[in-house]
C-alpha cells in the first residue's frame, strides 16, 4: 500500500453497511463540505446470510458514490474471524499511516454482533500503534486527533450527536443501497436486517435528534475526553 495525500476522515468497518448504518448522515454532512473520507472494512462478509462478495461489493460501491466517499477499501480479513492478532493489528496500523486521517472512526463496543465489537478492538490497538514512532509498520507514525465510535445495533447513550437533518434522505438512500441485506428476497432468508431495519436506524436517529433539539442527529461515543476551544458556542458539534 503507497503512501497517500493526508485525508480528513477514516471510516472503518467490520462489514459493508456498518459504516452507513452508525454515520452515514455525518459522512454526506462532511463530504458536502469538501472532507476527504475513506472506508476501509475489514472483511468482505463472505459469511452473509443473504448476497454474495460480489453483490456486496456492488452495493458498498453505489453507497459510497451517494455519500460521496472518495475511497473505500477492504482488507479481506475472515468474517467470522476477527480476533485480536499482530497480523491484523498491523494490517490496520498500515492503513491509518497510509492515509493519516485527522480522525478515526470505528464501531462501538457495545454490539449484539461479535465482529463489531472485536473491530472496536482491533481499531483501537491499531490507532495506539499507529502514533509510536518505534512500532514497526514500514511507514512514518501518524497520531490522528481523535478516535470515535458509532452505533450500529446498539442505542447507547451518546457522548456527542452529530446533526444529520439536512442529510437524512442521503442516510436512508446510501443505506437502500444494501438491499440484499435490507430488502428481503424471494430466495433469501429472514433475518433481523430485513425486518424494518432501516425504518429502527432513522428512528433511533429521530430520537437522539429530538434529544438535541433538531429534527435527526447521530450520535457517537468517544475514547476519550474531547477538548472544545472556541467554538463551544457552536451550532454544530
Amino acid at each position: 500500500m503507497m503512501e497517500q495525500e493526508q485525508i480528513d476522515i477514516l471510516a472503518f468497518g467490520a462489514h459493508a453497511d456498518d459504516v452507513e448504518i452508525g454515520m452515514a448522515g455525518a459522512l454526506a454532512k462532511w463530504s458536502s463540505a469538501g472532507k476527504k473520507i475513506v472506508i476501509c472494512e475489514l472483511t468482505e462478509a463472505e459469511l452473509s446470510s443473504n448476497g454474495n462478495v460480489k453483490k456486496r461489493k456492488e452495493e458498498a460501491a453505489l453507497a459510497a458514490s451517494v455519500l460521496g466517499i472518495q475511497e473505500r477499501i477492504n482488507l479481506q480479513m475472515p468474517d467470522r474471524g476477527l480476533f485480536m492478532t499482530d497480523e491484523y493489528i498491523r494490517q490496520i496500523t498500515t492503513v491509518i499511516r497510509t492515509y493519516k486521517p485527522t480522525l478515526v472512526f470505528a464501531p462501538y463496543f457495545e454490539d449484539r454482533h461479535p465482529d463489531h465489537s472485536n473491530c472496536a478492538n482491533l481499531i483501537r490497538e491499531a490507532f495506539f500503534s499507529a502514533g509510536i514512532r518505534k512500532y514497526d509498520g514500514g511507514l512514518p507514525p501518524h497520531k490522528a486527533r481523535g478516535l470515535y465510535y458509532y452505533m450500529i445495533n446498539g442505542f447507547s447513550k451518546p457522548d456527542f450527536l452529530i446533526n444529520i437533518s439536512t442529510f437524512i434522505e442521503q442516510k436512508k438512500s446510501a443505506l437502500a443501497a444494501y438491499e440484499s441485506q435490507f430488502i428481503f428476497q424471494d430466495q433469501g432468508v429472514q433475518t433481523p436486517l430485513t425486518d424494518g431495519y432501516i425504518e429502527t436506524v432513522i428512528a433511533r436517529e429521530r430520537v437522539f435528534g429530538k434529544e438535541a433539539g433538531v429534527l435527526y442527529a447521530e450520535g457517537f461515543k468517544v475514547n476519550g475526553p474531547m477538548l472544545i476551544n472556541d467554538d463551544i458556542f457552536g451550532d454544530d458539534v
